[in-house]
């Protein structure tokens, strides 16, 4: 496989790093992992610790000099200076034009000040509104007990994955639910748990036009106002997160309860900021703060360490091994942890939407694969559902290992169980099984010929399958954030080292485009862009609409 980089001018050239990296990896490929544990010392040589977190990724398909490759065209390709670029607020989302600053949000006043300058201000004045919205609803002064946050998007995943990780830190005595689908069915399922005079409601959304989400709210409103006769409960119960203050209060929401957002912040990194509301309401802002708090320890790990010792880049540069070298095309989330069985959702969001592009920052196509198919489940359940393909598929998926090494529950035994298959499954689809293995067990428990000719071949298991291994000594807000974070500093390198833009999303947006002129077909209008597959089964849902 030929890869190529981009010089300024949109001129191929062949790097000589990623030249002798691909040769590296055709060595690689005819390679058993297990093979590289005959050196004694390779699992201290390839794990670290950082921000909290245990990383072991001695289970990679990779040797010192395949790293140290990997590294030294990091550093030709800059990273060094990109690693601050992006902290210092210049300009890196170059198709929009806005510096990426969510790692701002995190960091303690006077770092907010040195990259914000005036600006800081405004971002003060929001944390205190947002510090007195929780205070106020937590004191139950309007009787309130629940809470739906309406999103889409960044503006749900991230609030979705930290509400679950951290239910051991709800502390306020609201119950905060999240609404995203526009599907009927999910409004129902949700209005059916709350009681709407005791509900607050939170709409995020940056325009304050998006469709999912206006529809939603809308639907919640009037579901509000029927059950409650009270015309003044929206300005007085709801709140909002937008840009458009306008908008906001045009739907009722009062303009001192509505919060700002950041054009430097992008949707799928605003947790930090006032999206994460919700959260706050749940856990509290002093669990919030130690959520950035987290985060912050990670930040300054990514932006200070040697790119050798780097957690962050470490990580990266594995997935583009995997993924470019090795030719395997997806990645698969494994959380051993209950807490955690949002995540493989959110960094399918993160990953996918931030890296999955084909055209470089110069507007040049790539020569090159970028983001992996992300998906996940949590252990064990991920055990009896799809991990068989991983294991006798010919596919070879590398996996991340998550898991807490105390458990949140008083269920210790369960606890010593899963972490046990969490070892064991990376062990497993490392070791695989050979045909000589299969046969001796069989002949071990008794099998004779024919047998174990007929099913020897049965139980084999490819094995070679790379993993890493992330450990956390418990699950708090501090190291929740630091691991949201080391994910986030993950994908921008990797977006640096693939040479795109991790930080716009245009595919969303075509799907926007098209439902409005779908939307507007079954309304009575007309569009010239949709096919006749699509004009076909608008008329079918048309006439199945009709009433009788």
């Amino acid at each position: 496989m030929e890869y190529f980089l981009l010089l300024p001018k949109g001129l191929p050239i062949v790097n000589k790093d990623i030249t002798t990296l691909s040769s590296l990896a055709e060595k690689a490929k005819q390679r058993q992992i297990c093979d590289l544990f005959d050196d004694s010392t390779r699992a201290g040589q390839f794990s670290l610790s950082a921000a909290g977190l245990f990383l072991d990724y001695s289970k990679q398909n990779i040797t010192r000099d395949e790293l140290g490759g990997l590294l030294q065209w990091a550093e030709s390709q800059g990273l060094n200076h990109k690693i601050p670029a992006m902290f210092d607020g210049e300009a890196i989302n170059v198709t929009e034009e806005r510096a990426v600053l969510h790692t701002v949000l995190r960091a303690p006043a006077e770092v907010k000040q040195a990259v914000l300058g005036e600006e800081a201000l405004a971002l003060a004045s929001a944390e205190r509104q947002m510090a007195e919205i929780v205070n106020k609803l937590a004191a139950s002064n309007e009787k309130v007990t629940h809470v739906l946050a309406i999103g889409i998007g960044g503006s749900y995943y991230g609030i979705k994955t930290a509400l679950t990780a951290l239910q051991p830190y709800h502390q306020t005595g609201l119950l905060v639910e999240v609404l995203a689908n526009v599907d009927g069915g999910a409004l129902a399922e949700k209005l059916a748990k709350l009681p709407p005079e005791n509900t607050a409601v939170v709409v995020i959304s940056k325009t304050f036009t998006t469709q999912e989400t206006l529809i939603n709210a809308g639907a919640v409103k009037t579901w509000m106002l029927n059950a409650s006769g009270d015309p003044g409960i929206i300005s007085r119960r709801w709140f909002a997160v937008s840009t458009n203050r306008e908008k906001a209060v045009e739907f009722g929401i009062g303009s001192d309860h509505i919060l700002p957002m950041w054009d430097w912040v992008g949707g799928r990194f605003s947790l930090w900021s006032a999206v994460g509301l919700p959260l706050a309401l749940a856990i509290g802002m002093d669990n919030f703060s130690r959520l950035k708090a987290g985060a912050f320890v990670m930040d300054e790990h990514f932006r200070q360490a040697p790119l050798a010792e780097n957690m962050p880049v470490l990580l990266a540069l594995l997935g583009i091994w995997n993924r470019n070298f090795l030719d395997y095309s997806s990645l698969a989330i494994l959380p051993y942890d209950h807490a955690l069985r949002a995540l493989p959702g959110y960094l399918q969001q993160t990953d996918m939407e931030s890296n999955g592009k084909s055209v470089s920052l110069s507007g040049a196509e790539l020569a090159w694969k970028t983001a992996p198919v992300v998906f996940g489940q949590e252990g064990t359940n991920s055990q009896h559902a799809f991990m068989q393909l991983m294991h006798q598929s010919r596919d070879i998926i590398p996996c991340d290992f998550i898991v807490s090494l105390k458990g949140t529950s008083r269920y210790h035994r369960h606890h010593q169980v899963l972490v046990a298959n969490c070892f064991a499954q990376s062990e497993a689809l490392m070791q695989g099984k050979s045909l000589a293995q299969a046969r001796a067990e069989l002949k071990a428990a008794g099998a004779r010929g024919q047998e174990i000719k007929r099913l020897a071949s049965h139980k084999t298991m490819k094995g070679n399958t790379p993993s890493n291994t992330l450990l956390l000594d418990a699950l708090t807000p501090e190291s929740l954030g630091a691991l949201l974070a080391l994910y986030e500093h993950k994908i921008f390198v990797q977006g640096v080292m693939w040479q795109l833009n991790s930080f716009d999303q245009w595919g969303v947006e075509l799907g926007k485009v098209l439902g409005g002129d779908v939307l507007s077909v079954m309304t009575g209008g007309e569009s010239e862009h949709l096919s006749s597959s699509s004009q076909m089964l608008i008329g079918r849902f048309i006439r199945a609409a009709k009433p009788g």
